[in-house]
């Protein structure tokens, strides 16, 4: 395969040489005297020199020019400057600059089939002239097609959360690093033949689809519900087990089986209540 080759020749011995024949034209064309030959050098000169000028080129930092002469690849101006080429040489400028492509969201299906709204962020640039040149049709548009597919191919790589499996711990939501990583990966896999360099590729919108997004809030909202509930069950059960043993260890009253669970009733139904509890005073025995 044809690789990126540099070009670089300075274009100011070129000026140099283009004000000499136009020099000697004026003088040819002056000192004539009604002579056909040197009027017919002098328009040589001319047109020489303006063909030369043709083949002058400036070149801007962090712009390049490829150039091809009668379909054959003959190398790629990198370095700014001023610059002379062959006036026949077609040439094709590419800017080698970092390129932000900000995707809108689009709708696909997560790993578990859900269908979600996701974007991405992707910062990229030419780094190989030559196949960003000729490896595709157009290297823009070929980065925006492949980042959308890039984009679909990670979601169906992973859930939008870990409802259904606790232990899983990359998530789109919760992945971080890991699944930016992993479409940095795939989007420089993909961009590779087309001589891109993937500086950087974050997703920037992460949705659930409008269809279930209010049935998957209300599943957020119930499973924080019931994590809070073990929590709290998990508490209260501490409690009433340090209560149980320090009342025995320290011998402040004995109680049978049927008093200590309905001990344990009450702590429960006062520590797990989502509201004030009433307390009622007991002024009887234990009994009543």
């Amino acid at each position: 395969m044809e690789k990126e080759k540099k070009f670089v020749l300075s274009g100011y011995l070129s000026v140099l040489m283009i004000i000499i024949l136009i020099v000697v034209a004026i003088i040819l064309m002056v000192n004539a005297n009604e002579n056909a030959v040197p009027m017919i050098i002098a328009g040589i000169f001319f047109i020489a020199a303006v063909f030369m000028s043709k083949g002058l080129i400036v070149i801007n930092p962090n712009e390049s020019f490829v150039l091809v002469l009668f379909g054959d690849y003959k190398g790629t101006i990198k370095q700014n400057g001023f610059f002379f080429v062959n006036p026949f040489y077609v040439r094709k400028k590419i800017t080698l600059r970092a390129r932000n492509l900000n995707r809108e969201p689009i709708k696909v299906n997560d790993k578990l089939g859900n269908p979600i709204m996701i974007g991405i962020v992707l910062v990229w640039q030419v780094k190989d002239t030559y196949k960003a040149a000729f490896e595709v049709d157009d290297y823009a548009h070929f980065v925006d097609i492949q980042s959308e597919s890039a984009t679909r191919k990670l979601a169906g790589h992973y859930a939008y959360d870990n409802f259904d499996d606790e232990q899983k711990e990359i998530t789109l939501r919760a992945g971080g690093e890991d699944v930016h990583i992993a479409l940095e990966r795939e989007l420089s896999e993909r961009l590779a033949m087309a001589g891109i360099k993937v500086m950087e590729a974050r997703i920037s919108y992460l949705a659930y689809s409008s269809e279930i997004a209010g049935a998957m809030l209300r599943r957020q909202q119930a499973t924080a519900v019931v994590a809070a509930r073990t929590k709290i069950v998990e508490g209260a059960v501490s409690m009433v087990e340090l209560a149980l043993n320090a009342l025995s260890k320290k011998g402040i009253i004995e109680l049978d089986e049927d008093k200590k669970a309905a001990m344990v009733s009450n702590l429960m139904v006062v520590l797990c209540s989502d509201k004030d509890t009433t307390p009622v005073v007991n002024t009887g025995t234990l009994h009543q």
